[in-house]
C-alpha cells in the first residue's frame, strides 16, 4: 500500500465520520430523540449533551486523525500517535459498548436509525479496518497509550461529577440514582480494563503487523 492510496482510504474514513457528525448534530438541533428521551431539552442542554456523549468524542477524533492522515498518511508526531492510538481504541469500545450494552435499548427509525448505524457500526469497523490496511504502522508506543488512556478517564470523571449536579448522565449504566454506587463502579471498571486490553493489543499488531504504508 503507497501513501498515495492510503490517503484515499483515511479519505473515506474522515468523509462518513463527518457526515455522520454533522447529521447527528442537525438531527439533535431538530429535537431528534437521544437514546431513550421522549422530550427534548432546550437548545443549550441539547449541544452539550450531543458533546458529552463518548460515541460523539471517539467519532471527532476519528473524524480529526483520518482527515489530517489524509493529507500525510506516514505522521509519526508523537502527540499524532497519541490522537491516533485514543481515536482507535476509543471507537473500538464505542462499537462494543453499543453492541453489548445499548443496542438492546434503542428502537429508532429513518434517520435516526441510519446515523446510530453510521456512529455505532460503519465508522468503528472502516477506522479499524483502514489502520489494519494502510496504517500507519509501526506507530504505537506503551507511552503513547498510556497519555491516551487520560482522555477516558477525564470522561468518566466530568460525566459522573456533572450527573450530580443536573442528574442527567449520556448512557444508563452511569446513572448512579437508578443503579448504584456499586453497579457503575463495576461497569467503570470493566470498561477500564477493556480500554487497558485493547491499548495493549493495539500495541502489540502494532508491531507484529507489517509496516504501512511503505
Amino acid at each position: 500500500m503507497t501513501p498515495e492510496r492510503a490517503r484515499w482510504v483515511h479519505l473515506v474514513v474522515a468523509a462518513v465520520a463527518w457526515f455522520a457528525l454533522v447529521l447527528q448534530l442537525v438531527l439533535v438541533l431538530q429535537g431528534g430523540r437521544v437514546l431513550d428521551e421522549v422530550d427534548p431539552p432546550g437548545l443549550v442542554a441539547r449541544i452539550y449533551r450531543y458533546f458529552a456523549y463518548f460515541t460523539i468524542q471517539s467519532n471527532i477524533l476519528v473524524a480529526v486523525v483520518s482527515t489530517m492522515q489524509s493529507r500525510d498518511p506516514t505522521c509519526g508526531i508523537r502527540g499524532w500517535r497519541v490522537a491516533r492510538v485514543a481515536a482507535l481504541v476509543g471507537i473500538t469500545v464505542t462499537a462494543l459498548v453499543h453492541f453489548f450494552l445499548l443496542r438492546p435499548l434503542l428502537e429508532l427509525d429513518g434517520l435516526d436509525w441510519l446515523c446510530d448505524k453510521l456512529l455505532h457500526m460503519a465508522v468503528p469497523l472502516l477506522a479499524v479496518a483502514a489502520w489494519a490496511w494502510v496504517g500507519p504502522r509501526p506507530r504505537i508506543a506503551l507511552r503513547d497509550a498510556a497519555y491516551a488512556l487520560v482522555w477516558p478517564v477525564l470522561w468518566v470523571a466530568w460525566t459522573l461529577a456533572v450527573g450530580q449536579v443536573d442528574g442527567w448522565v449520556p448512557y444508563p449504566f452511569l446513572d448512579a440514582d437508578e443503579e448504584g454506587w456499586a453497579a457503575v463502579g463495576i461497569t467503570c471498571t470493566g470498561v477500564t480494563i477493556l480500554f487497558l486490553l485493547l491499548f495493549t493489543l493495539y500495541a502489540w499488531l502494532d508491531r507484529r503487523l507489517r509496516p504501512a504504508p511503505r
